[in-house]
């Protein structure tokens, strides 16, 4: 049950936060044209790079700024108001009240994945015991699709249709003029969008012909004979693989390629092209075959203009919307939750879940998404994918019919 109390008067501070996406301007914009609804919402404030805008009082009146603005930046991929990767201190926590008091923000929403509403988890249990009235909310978003209590996330569908197109353009080349080819795509530890790249097979014996996810192990050794039998079915091979494959024990594969790492003291994945590169010189030097590349997609997923997808923008606009509705009749906090509807037709309805259920953990693709190979992706995944994606390009083929000699 939702913990209610009775609706207060105060001003309303929005930040954004994690990896930018496609689509998390319209659950920017969402949540502010919904507060422009509520008498009890006064001043709307932004705050720039996410909780280190709020301690730096680096804020902006996102009441001030038109209908059109607003709108055009909805249409605008990447955090309008800047992002930031940073867990609050306790001391972090004691500034945040104060600026939030100076300010007097009674309502909090804070727009990102896993790590985000831990964030907000953590700003709402200091509210809590400093006994500061605060509606706290945290909205969803993640390219990655990984966090828990959603069907799908904002971003993950403009992002895999970003991944499906870019293997589409990829496997017409690579029939061009075979060979193999490697793309590395973003995921450390969920493989949704490495395993939206089989969208891209839009005709018999299109690629990729092996996906590999972090969810199963990743062997090496097998590798090379993986691909040298596709080779020989298809006269090539297009290989989808993870940033986050590990080996039987949990290694990162791209540990043994790289020793760079991030702030979190993670080894740095989407910033090198060392696994790609690597796994292709493997290749090479195990099978004979002398045409292999490689490619690491990186950030370029996250935010590219143009391939949009329909049902994300309109799904993260919703979320947004819904947030301000639940904190505004009386919800004191919590995630905006998006569950799919049965039945053969894509529809989605929200629900309000705990902060602490989708705060720092994530979620994995569900063994039935996996093909029992473990190297491919099931009927059920793509059941599962399409609807979220929406319509991809047409290809034409010849039929190749043969001229008689």
């Amino acid at each position: 049950m939702a913990k209610k109390k009775q609706t207060i008067v105060g001003n309303m501070l929005i930040a954004q936060s994690g990896g930018p996406t496609a689509v998390i301007n319209q659950s920017l914009v969402g949540a502010v044209l919904q507060a422009k609804k509520h008498k009890e919402i006064k001043k709307i404030y932004g705050a720039l790079h996410g909780i280190q805008g709020i301690l730096n009082e680096d804020l902006i009146d996102l009441g001030r700024e038109t209908v059109e603005t607003l709108k055009a930046v909805a249409q605008t991929p990447s955090s309008a108001l800047g992002s930031v990767r940073k867990k609050p201190t306790p001391a972090d926590c004691e500034q945040i009240f104060t600026k939030l008091q100076k300010y007097g923000v009674r309502y909090f929403f804070y727009i990102g994945g896993n790590d985000s509403a831990e964030t907000a988890h953590i700003i709402n249990e200091e509210a809590k015991k400093a006994g500061y009235e605060l509606h706290c909310f945290h909205i969803p978003k993640t390219i990655d699709n990984d966090l828990r209590e959603n069907d799908h996330t904002p971003g993950f569908a403009s992002g895999a249709k970003f991944v499906a197109q870019a293997f589409m353009g990829d496997d017409l080349d690579n029939a061009a003029l075979p060979g193999v080819k490697i793309n590395v795509v973003m995921g450390r530890h969920a493989g949704f969008l490495t395993a939206a790249s089989a969208l891209a097979r839009t005709y018999p014996g299109a690629g990729p012909h092996l996906i590999y996810l972090p969810e199963r192990p990743f062997d090496l050794k097998k590798f090379p004979q993986q691909v040298k039998a596709m080779v020989a079915q298809h006269g090539r091979c297009i290989v989808a693989v993870s940033e986050g494959i590990s080996d039987a024990s949990g290694q990162a594969i791209a540990a043994s390629f790289t020793k760079e790492v991030d702030s979190h003291g993670n080894v740095q994945l989407s910033g090198s092209g060392a696994l790609g590169d690597s796994l292709a010189n493997i290749i090479k030097a195990e099978t004979g075959i002398t045409r292999v590349r490689a490619d690491t997609f990186g950030y370029l997923q996250r935010s590219f203009p143009g391939v949009v997808a329909a049902n994300d923008a309109k799904v993260a606009f919703a979320v947004g919307r819904e947030a301000v509705k639940y904190a505004t009749s009386g919800d004191v906090d919590g995630s905006v939750a998006i569950r799919r509807k049965k039945g053969k037709k894509y529809q989605v309805y929200f629900e309000r879940v705990e902060l602490r259920s989708v705060a720092k953990e994530t979620r994995h693709m569900p063994d039935a998404f996996i093909a029992a190979n473990g190297c491919d992706v099931t009927k059920a995944f793509i059941d599962y994918a399409a609807p979220i994606v929406g319509p991809l390009p047409k290809i034409g083929r010849f039929k190749r019919v043969k001229v008689k000699k």
